[in-house]
């Protein structure tokens, strides 16, 4: 699904236009960017935690000459973790 399939589903079912819904819909995710951006983390109850995490640094090997390392420098990188809810619907998937 793409940001574009979701407004129209929600212009679709709310009878609202897609130019408000894409305004929105833009808006939340400006927010939501801005929040991980000053290194928040964000709780959406029962869809998932967004987080920011340090990664340290650490030695990697290239897989074409795995005699040579190569230092991989400390990151912040965004983890999410699924909410119960979610969880529960992804896994029903499987059944």
């Amino acid at each position: 699904m793409t940001k574009r399939d979701l407004v129209v589903k929600i212009a679709a079912e709310t009878k609202l236009h897609q130019e408000s819904v894409g305004a929105v819909v833009q808006k939340t995710l400006d927010y939501l960017a801005d929040e991980l951006a000053a290194g928040r983390n964000i709780e959406l109850r029962n869809f998932g935690v967004f987080e920011v995490l340090v990664r340290k640094e650490r030695k990697g090997r290239n897989p074409r000459n795995p005699s040579h390392e190569v230092v991989i420098p400390e990151r912040v990188v965004v983890k999410f973790r699924a909410g119960k809810v979610l969880k529960q619907r992804v896994e029903s998937l499987a059944k």
